[in-house]
């Protein structure tokens, strides 16, 4: 059993240049509301270190946790609806896509979906342009507590068959997976 995450949060930056040197960065993307604060809280097992809400597109900056060894681990602006100024919205796909091309340090990008409802074509668009611009990436599927488990083996054939396999799948609320994914995490940082 791997323990949690020992993260602590770091700073907020609005452009690439802001973030500190890490030896190694894993970073979350997804759509908005899919569940990223929480899974970092998760993986921290901490309540409050990534600020949660139920208003999609409250995380606006790259936010920055490290781990005790100098590694790093970003959270992402929410892609597709946000409540967040129109003017504050249209600075982040600059800002995103120059961070997942240009981040030296950045080891994996994990893609969250929801697998309560299934991957979006906002999803499906990160992962084409992230496999056409040769970054390295996972698919993560949050929430699975939340799909009936008389409906959770053919949730996950329907999730695999739109965005491929080795889709590791997580519940923040229940902890399922958090164990997994933490190895996974740790991997990534030390490769």
């Amino acid at each position: 059993m791997a323990g949690p995450l020992e993260l602590r949060f770091v700073l907020s930056a609005d452009r690439l240049d802001r973030l500190p040197d890490a030896p190694a960065e894993v970073t979350v993307v997804g759509r908005s509301n899919v569940g990223k604060s929480s899974l970092i809280n998760a993986l921290a097992n901490r309540n409050r270190l990534a600020e949660t809400s139920k208003t999609p597109g409250r995380t606006r900056l790259l936010n920055c946790f490290a781990l005790p060894d100098g590694s790093t681990f970003v959270d992402c602006p929410g892609y597709g609806y946000a409540a967040a100024p129109k003017s504050v919205r249209s600075s982040w796909p600059a800002m995103i896509e120059r961070y997942l091309l240009e981040r030296e340090p950045l080891r994996m990008i994990v893609v969250l979906v929801d697998g309560e409802i299934g991957p979006t074509k906002l999803d499906v668009q990160m992962l084409e342009w992230l496999h056409a611009n040769e970054r390295p990436c996972t698919v993560v599927a949050t929430k699975q507590d939340k799909v009936k488990p008389s409906r959770r083996d053919r949730r996950k054939r329907e999730v695999a068959d739109a965005v491929g396999p080795g889709v590791v799948w997580v519940s923040s609320m229940k902890g399922t997976g958090v164990d997994r994914l933490r190895g996974l995490v740790r991997t990534w940082l030390a490769g």
